[in-house]
């Protein structure tokens, strides 16, 4: 049976972050959408990607929960911005969304050690490591995009030469349902 009260920072926290990863998972879409309507086939890929993977996250969080046998609650998302006027616009949300997730999950990871929560500081643990990764490689893309001087066709170029590494992470924690 599974609990619904009381329960504890760490969980109402993870509750909010998978809330906050199906709103990037929709925000990411967006971005994706427009790129394929600008006809920029590499970048609108690498966003469609990107709502997958977030997705995944949450979902991941979700089976957590189960494993844990805490009530899970399944959110609506919040506002997603549609309407931009340059494509550095777009990577700059990006990387924002992602510093703010980074900011999330050291809270969450911070809290469940408060929390004497073993378990949930060691599942967090991945996510700490994905976000230097999400960081990493959507700086370097605004650093690319920048470079670029409005001719997103370099960064079409870029992103067909580089190596994204391909294939699902094999240490990453289950996903409800499956990973996609």
């Amino acid at each position: 049976m599974t609990t619904n009260e009381p329960r504890s920072k760490f969980y109402e926290l993870l509750q909010q972050q998978v809330h906050n990863e199906f709103n990037a998972s929709q925000q990411y879409i967006a971005l994706a959408v427009w790129f394929d309507k600008e006809d920029l086939p590499r970048l609108a890929k690498r966003f469609y990607t990107q709502a997958v993977e977030e997705r995944n996250h949450a979902l991941a969080i979700v089976q957590y929960m189960l494993d844990t046998d805490h009530h899970v609650e399944i959110p609506g998302t919040g506002q997603v911005r549609n309407d931009f006027s340059d494509p550095v616009e777009l990577i700059e949300l990006a990387l924002a969304q992602e510093k703010e997730v980074a900011s999330d999950i050291e809270t969450l990871a911070k809290t469940a050690r408060n929390d004497d929560d073993y378990t949930g500081e060691q599942f967090m643990q991945w996510f700490l490591k994905e976000q230097v990764e999400e960081i990493s490689q959507m700086s370097t893309l605004l650093n690319i995009a920048k470079r670029s001087q409005g001719n997103m066709f370099e960064v079409e170029r870029f992103l067909d030469r580089e190596n994204d590494g391909g294939g699902a992470d094999p240490t990453m924690p289950p996903v409800a349902g499956g990973a996609l």
